[in-house]
């Protein structure tokens, strides 16, 4: 793979490497070659302590971008000596937020900034290559989610490059495809049980159709809304965008379609397709914030979760 930093083999910093943009899901299945590269970014930081091959964590930003609170978890995982690859996915794009409009960077951008990442990390001396989790928040808590779905990782990882678990925290937990074929890989949602911009039901439906094909399982935080791991006071942001119990199906040819209402199907492959979708739905207004003790505790749950997972 093509590093376009001045990093020399060994150092941690800002890493600049080619991804693509990718509209939906969709794109990458069936027109991912005609999509053009361009550069993004992200930043190694290694563990203070060790000299490596390090566990790393590919870590992926929600809708509003990097916050404090995602910065507490890698800097906790950082102590327990494992590295971080932060993706700067917005920054990458010259977006800041995408809360009240969700198509300026979307989650098939991110599952390419992370797989491109992967590939890297994979190459890189101060990394062990067969402990390479993924994790995120919200809109990056779906790309650490989807992640595990085979057809995607062998899209854009057909040398076999595969994250060794995934640790969504509330994703959107929405997309159901009819091929049910998922990595080898451990799955760990943590969700809050009142999230009502990407609703825990959906984590539910998911985990029903693909108990028998993948290795899934959800921790529930009690009394916590979206962002329940954040310092936050608990507000209401009445212009996001969020999420019902209607999911978005992907037939085995890589097509994109939902139910609006019933027996009333709209293709959802195409950004203009998303914003009928969007218009018709008129889902806005969702809480945010944290909770101490569920924040204490996810805390902990996301460090120990991983340490475990690595066995050191």
């Amino acid at each position: 793979m093509e590093i376009l930093s001045d990093l020399q083999n060994g150092e941690c910093g800002k890493i600049t490497y080619n991804s693509s943009s990718p509209f939906e899901i969709h794109h990458i299945l069936c027109k991912l070659e005609s999509i053009v590269k361009h550069p993004v970014f992200g930043i190694l930081t290694l563990p203070e302590k060790g000299s490596g091959p390090f566990p790393c964590v590919v870590a992926c930003h929600g809708s509003r971008g990097w916050v404090e609170h995602h910065q507490e978890h890698m800097n906790n995982w950082l102590k327990a000596g494992i590295a971080v690859f932060r993706i700067h996915s917005f920054e990458s794009r010259n977006v800041i937020s995408i809360v009240e409009d969700q198509m300026s960077v979307t989650y098939a951008m991110m599952l390419c900034d992370s797989f491109e990442a992967l590939k890297l990390l994979y190459t890189h001396p101060k990394i062990d290559s067969r402990k390479i989790a993924i994790s995120g928040w919200s809109l990056g808590g779906t790309v650490a989610l989807y992640s595990a779905w085979s057809p995607i990782s062998e899209t854009l990882a057909p040398n076999g490059e595969r994250f060794a678990a995934h640790l969504p925290i509330y994703p959107a937990a929405h997309i159901r495809p009819d091929v049910q074929c998922w990595e080898n890989a451990p799955i760990k949602i943590l969700h809050g049980d009142i999230d009502d911009y990407t609703p825990l039901n959906l984590v539910y439906g998911l985990i029903d159709v693909t108990k028998e094909c993948a290795d899934v399982e959800v921790i529930v935080y009690e009394n916590s809304h979206h962002s329940f791991d954040s310092k936050e006071p608990l507000t209401w942001s009445p212009n996001a965008i969020k999420l019902d119990e209607r999911t978005v199906q992907i037939d085995s040819d890589g097509n994109m379609w939902g139910e609006i209402e019933k027996g009333l199907r709209i293709p959802l492959n195409e950004p203009f397709e998303r914003k009928i979708a969007f218009q018709y739905a008129m889902n806005f207004g969702a809480h945010f914030g944290g909770n101490e003790i569920t924040r204490k505790r996810v805390m902990e749950d996301s460090k120990n979760y991983l340490i475990e997972l690595f066995n050191f």
